[in-house]
């Protein structure tokens, strides 16, 4: 099962891009076996998932995987639907994605960012990446950190 959802993943985002998000995504998210809350309060489990979580609720690593895969093949679907046709390098994907992935599909599709990606201005809506740092009001390192990286791999420095 998990091998169809890489493929479906790999299918949506490209076989580089999904590879390098399987890849950070846990770095930045780390592994949640028992769903707690995240810093600003909400529910998670896994790495960094939210949809159908409830306090408490425990998974095997290999659950959390395969919620990985799922999750990160319907964030880039809905970046797709925000940004249909854009003509971004895989590592652009893998920023906006991650991002969608972090910040939601909804916060991504209303943003300046993808604005400036359906405009084609990518080192506009790279530069945008820096600007989502904060949760709940206030500025948290973790997110600094995670969107310098982003807007790095977003700007083809780091990959």
């Amino acid at each position: 099962m998990a091998d169809l959802r890489q493929r479906s993943l790999a299918a949506i985002a490209g076989a580089a891009a999904a590879a390098a998000l399987i890849s950070i995504v846990p770095k930045f998210e780390g592994t949640v076996l028992v769903a707690k809350p995240d810093p600003v309060g909400i529910v998670t489990a896994c790495m960094g998932d939210t949809k159908d979580v409830r306090l408490g609720q425990r998974f095997t690593p290999q659950e959390c995987e395969q919620r990985l895969e799922a999750r990160l093949a319907e964030t880039a679907q809905g970046v797709d639907r925000c940004t249909p046709l854009a003509p971004m390098a895989w590592y652009q994907r893998v920023a906006f994605v991650d991002f969608a992935y972090n910040a939601g599909v909804r916060a991504y599709c209303g943003s300046t960012m993808a604005k400036k990606v359906k405009a084609n201005d990518y080192a506009g809506a790279c530069a945008e990446l820096s600007r989502w740092t904060y949760a709940s009001g206030r500025q948290l390192p973790g997110l600094v950190k995670r969107r310098a990286i982003e807007r790095a791999m977003c700007e083809g420095k780091t990959q």
